[in-house]
């Protein structure tokens, strides 16, 4: 059996964007790249704040775009969650220029927001998840995953949000 590589859902309601955001924050681990596609209002922090609540953040995400990185420390192991917004940066030079070869290493997981502006340097290996407006308040999500950490990651977050 070929391993799914995609999966495609709706989200009704901010609140289970939410939720649907940190039962894959539950799964993450250092070393994951989580890739957040959208347009301006699609869900993205939204989507981030859930991943940061479910992974163990100390404090709340929130959005990075004038700072472009924030830092969240999980108590129990120091572990870092890079939560990276891209929405500024326009070239691989931007995105070198920001550190993100050192946040890209392996030691804490990087969720990224507009990821399609420094798409190039970006590991193949990867979590990318494209939220869509379908309404005021239902979103489309649809998760692609690269590399089979991440073919592994979309299922048990499958298993997790819907079930069998």
């Amino acid at each position: 059996m070929r391993p799914v590589t995609t999966l495609d859902m709706t989200s009704q309601n901010i609140a289970q964007t939410f939720r649907l955001g940190r039962q894959l924050g539950e799964l993450l681990a250092a070393g994951d790249v989580v890739c957040l596609s959208g347009n301006l209002g699609a869900g993205k922090t939204v989507f981030t704040k859930g991943i940061g609540e479910g992974w163990g953040a100390q404090e709340g995400v929130t959005s990075p775009t004038f700072t472009l990185i924030h830092e969240h420390r999980r108590q129990q192991d120091g572990q870092v969650l890079y939560h990276i917004d891209c929405y500024r940066l326009q070239s691989a030079r931007d995105a070198w220029g920001i550190g993100l070869d050192e946040l890209l290493n392996g030691a804490g997981v990087a969720v990224i927001e507009w990821p399609e502006n420094i798409s190039d340097v970006l590991p193949e290996e990867r979590l990318w998840i494209t939220l869509s407006i379908l309404d005021d308040n239902q979103r489309q999500l649809a998760l692609e995953a690269s590399g089979e950490r991440y073919v592994s990651l979309l299922e048990i977050f499958r298993l997790k949000a819907v079930g069998d």
